[in-house]
C-alpha cells in the first residue's frame, strides 16, 4: 500500500500558484515526493516558461508526522522544516518570499518527504507560491 496524498489546484495564474497537498498515511509515508513541477505551470501572458517558484505564504496542519519542504536539486535543499502536530501559517511577504537557494541541479520544483509518519498520521499544508520566468 502507499500513503493516500492528493493535490488540489487552487490558482495558476500570471504570478501566482497556490495548491493544497493532503496526506492520510499507511506508515510508508513519502520521500522526495514531487508537489510542485514548475514544468507543468501555466506560461505567462508573453508565453515565457515557468522555471521557478517562490514560497510567499504556507497555512499547515499536522497531526503525528512532521513534512520537510524541500527545493529539488542533485543535494535536495531544505526549504521549511514542518514538525508534528501542529496548525500554523508562515507568510514570507514582507520579503518577497523564500528564494530557491538550491545549488547544482536545481530544477524550480518543490518536493515533500514526511518525517516519523505512521499509520493514521496525516497533513494538510496550502501554500502560496510566486512564479518566477525565463528570461
Amino acid at each position: 500500500m502507499a500513503d493516500a496524498v492528493a493535490t488540489q489546484v487552487i490558482l495558476d495564474g500570471e504570478r501566482l500558484y497556490i495548491a493544497k497537498f493532503t496526506n492520510i498515511s499507511d506508515g510508508t509515508g513519502e520521500t522526495g515526493a514531487l508537489k510542485i513541477d514548475v514544468s507543468t505551470l501555466a506560461p505567462s501572458s508573453f508565453s515565457k516558461a515557468c522555471n521557478g517558484v517562490k514560497i510567499n505564504k504556507i497555512w499547515v496542519q499536522t497531526l503525528g508526522m512532521g513534512v520537510d519542504i524541500l527545493w529539488d536539486a542533485t543535494t535536495d535543499v531544505l526549504c521549511e522544516s514542518v514538525p508534528a502536530d501542529v496548525l500554523y501559517k508562515m507568510c514570507y511577504d514582507e520579503f518577497g518570499g523564500l528564494p530557491n537557494n538550491a545549488g547544482a541541479g536545481k530544477t524550480g520544483d518543490v518536493l515533500f518527504s514526511t518525517v516519523g509518519a505512521a499509520a493514521g498520521d496525516r497533513y494538510t499544508i496550502i501554500i502560496e507560491a510566486i512564479k518566477t520566468y525565463a528570461a
